[in-house]
Order: C-alpha cells, then sequence, then structure tokens
C-alpha cells in the first residue's frame, strides 16, 4: 500500500472535514436544519457537537502521529451523521430538483468517505491497536 499517497488523502480529509466543522458554527442554521427533530435535546447541539467533533478529526488526521485515530474517529463519525443526510433526503423531497440531487448525492459519498478512512487507517496501521472492541488490527 502506498503509504505516502494515503498519507496525502488524509490531508486532503483533514482540510475538508475541518472546513465542515467550522461550518458548523459559521452556519449553523443549516446544519440545525439537516438533523431530524426528534433527536434530543436539540438540533443546535448536535450542530455543535459535530461541528467539534468534525474538527478534532480534522486535527487528528493533518498529524502523522495521531492519523490512526483520526481515521478510525472520521468513520465512526461518517456512520454517526449518516440519519442526518437520510432525514435530509427524506425532508427535501418538495425542494428543486438541484436540491434533490445534492441531498441524495450525500448518501453515496458517505460510504466513499467511510472507504477513504478505512484505507488511510489501513495505510498507517503501524500496531496491534484494536479499532473496537475484538478487533485485532486492521491488516489481512
Amino acid at each position: 500500500m502506498n503509504t505516502q499517497f494515503w498519507n496525502r488523502v488524509a490531508v486532503v480529509m483533514g482540510l475538508f472535514i475541518g472546513f465542515a466543522g467550522v461550518m458548523h458554527f459559521a452556519s449553523p442554521e443549516f446544519f440545525n436544519d439537516i438533523v431530524p427533530p426528534w433527536l434530543p435535546p436539540s438540533e443546535a447541539f448536535w450542530t455543535y457537537i459535530s461541528g467539534v467533533a468534525e474538527i478534532l478529526i480534522a486535527v487528528l488526521l493533518l498529524r502523522q502521529s495521531s492519523r490512526r485515530a483520526g481515521a478510525i474517529a472520521a468513520i465512526w463519525l461518517y456512520i454517526a451523521v449518516y440519519p442526518a443526510n437520510l432525514y435530509m433526503a427524506w425532508d427535501w423531497r418538495d425542494q428543486p430538483f438541484s436540491d434533490q440531487v445534492v441531498s441524495y448525492g450525500r448518501l453515496p459519498f458517505q460510504f466513499l468517505f467511510i472507504w477513504l478512512a478505512w484505507k488511510i487507517a489501513k495505510a498507517t496501521d503501524d500496531s496491534d491497536t484494536p479499532v473496537a472492541p475484538g478487533d485485532v488490527s486492521l491488516r489481512g
């Protein structure tokens, strides 16, 4: 596996997710609107928490020493926010076609981001640190 290539991908992902995290604070209304309203305690809470998580993950991805942890955290974050993307696609079903394309287009991209984060984690896997309980390694 070309570690140098995946390190570059990690930097791009780190910048991308860091920008997204900052946008949660710069333009929270957009993110509030895509949080399912039935999630307690509030849409704003989830907007700010996910923004903080994205900024922290960006820092982890941008630092070589914490890149693997950042990639693993990114995987879990992309899984955690997927319901918001599903809700957005459903909620925007009556929006103009261009908006619907954006909302539906986000759905498969989450899987691409999960795959990229997985590849980054594998490329930087120089230990036997478990990813989750029961896991041995990303190698194999």
